[in-house]
């Protein structure tokens, strides 16, 4: 699932794509997805595509938080923990030094 998500939001053109494995770390999901969008309509166009391609996965909606200002969208498949940003937005809460430490990161790259 984490992989089918994190491959919408590469060809959504989802920027800065970080992967981070939650196993041992948290019982709320097995994964995280980090990415950002250049505005806040990317951003939200980006939550609308990947909560639509989690329920065809799933069978059941996603939970989304965040749409109204889309400067922070964040989508929990039950599995798989999304956050979208807003570029300055992501930079001001940092997840990534909250949740994985440089050595476990795994930046996605565009194919």
């Amino acid at each position: 699932m984490a992989e089918a998500l994190a491959k919408a939001l590469e060809d959504d053109k989802a920027e800065d794509l970080l992967f981070i494995d939650l196993e041992g770390k948290s019982s709320l999901a097995d994964y995280m997805i980090i990415a950002s969008g250049r505005s806040g309509r990317h951003v939200a166009s980006l939550a609308d595509h990947i909560s639509q391609e989690a329920k065809k996965l799933t069978g059941r909606p996603a939970s989304v938080e965040g749409m109204p200002n889309a400067d922070w969208v964040l989508i929990d498949t039950g599995d798989v923990i999304v956050h979208l940003f807003r570029p300055e937005v992501r930079e001001f809460y940092n997840l990534e030094k909250i949740w994985a430490p440089e050595t476990a990161r795994q930046h996605l790259k565009a194919n």
